[in-house]
């Protein structure tokens, strides 16, 4: 659910390197609404469609944080773990 991921992402270190896909469709939505600030790099094109292979967050947009401050259970979410490629440093 891309709430919840924008949610961990408030808590997480950025810029960080999301590399599942279920997580990457998230990160596409929270860009489509503003949320997040993101690059989503697609492998090659197969047909007309080209799949992502990874997105890299480098923030959470003004209006990203208003939707935050609008959740509740802040507690529940921030024990909820990410699967990120380790070791990654944005030059």
């Amino acid at each position: 659910m891309p709430l919840l991921l924008l949610m961990r992402l408030l808590h997480t270190p950025l810029p960080v390197r999301v590399v599942e896909p279920e997580e990457i469709r998230d990160v596409s939505v929270l860009i489509a609404t503003g949320l997040i600030e993101a690059e989503i790099a697609a492998l090659k094109p197969t047909r007309s469609y080209a799949a992502s292979s990874t997105a890299t967050v480098t923030g959470i947009t003004d209006d990203g944080l208003a939707e935050i401050a609008k959740m509740d259970d802040v507690p529940r979410f921030v024990k909820t773990s990410m699967r990120f490629a380790r070791g990654f440093r944005l030059m």
